[in-house]
């Protein structure tokens, strides 16, 4: 799953990331293993709320790897097409 954050249009960050499940752009999310449980756990609660499936990654800086970018990221969500 983590591959297609490379190849699909995304959003990275967990700002930009609540917005999207919030208004229901986010197909599927992701979640970084070592983030702040209080980073966390909110954003978990949110994706279930709003029936959003989500994946762990182990780190955060393996989340931001896999969106192309050089820093580490909380969160991501894949967008809907």
């Amino acid at each position: 799953m983590l591959e297609k954050l490379q190849s699909s249009g995304r959003l990275v960050g967990l700002k930009q990331s609540k917005k999207a499940v919030r208004e229901g752009l986010a197909e599927h999310a992701f979640i970084a293993e070592d983030a702040e449980e209080r980073v966390k756990r909110p954003f978990i609660e949110l994706c279930a709320e709003n029936g959003i499936a989500y994946t762990t990654v182990e780190t955060m800086q393996k989340l931001g790897e896999a969106c192309k970018i050089d820093v580490p990221t909380a969160a991501a969500v894949i967008l809907k097409q």
